[in-house]
């Protein structure tokens, strides 16, 4: 069997904030925008994974989700502990240096004891993006 990523979901609070850093800080490409009730979907990813995506999504928007649930959603959001991605880099001080102008630092490029180099910031809803070098 072969299995590979081909999205993954993350919270915005703010579309066009979220828009923007992803396409603009990141560098993204847009590949897909749906509004749908009030609602909006934006789907983006790295121009040379094109099977790669992240949507960007209204969290808590399923009609199952109750009030209590998504109130829960909200505050762990304004925390920066409900979404997380871990994106990776061959040259992390490059990327760091684009994304602190456009970004909340939570930690600079560190050498991490397990191994890894890394770095991590906030998005505009405040989901948290760690940044891995790959080397």
């Amino acid at each position: 069997m072969t299995l590979t990523i081909h999205s993954s979901f993350l919270p915005h609070v703010d579309a066009d904030a979220s828009l923007a850093f992803y396409r603009d800080v990141l560098g993204f490409e847009v590949r897909n925008d749906v509004g749908y009730n009030g609602l909006r979907w934006i789907t983006v990813g790295p121009p040379d994974q094109p099977g790669v995506s992240i949507v960007l999504h209204p969290p808590a928007a399923d009609p199952g989700v109750t009030e209590d649930e998504r109130r829960t959603v909200t505050e762990m959001m304004a925390k920066g502990t409900y979404g997380i991605i871990t994106l990776a880099t061959p040259d992390l001080d490059a990327a760091f240096e684009r994304l602190q102008a456009g970004a909340e630092v939570v930690q600079e490029p560190t050498d991490q004891p397990y191994g890894i180099r890394d770095c991590a910031v906030r998005d505009p809803a405040g989901n948290l993006i760690r940044i891995n070098e790959i080397r």
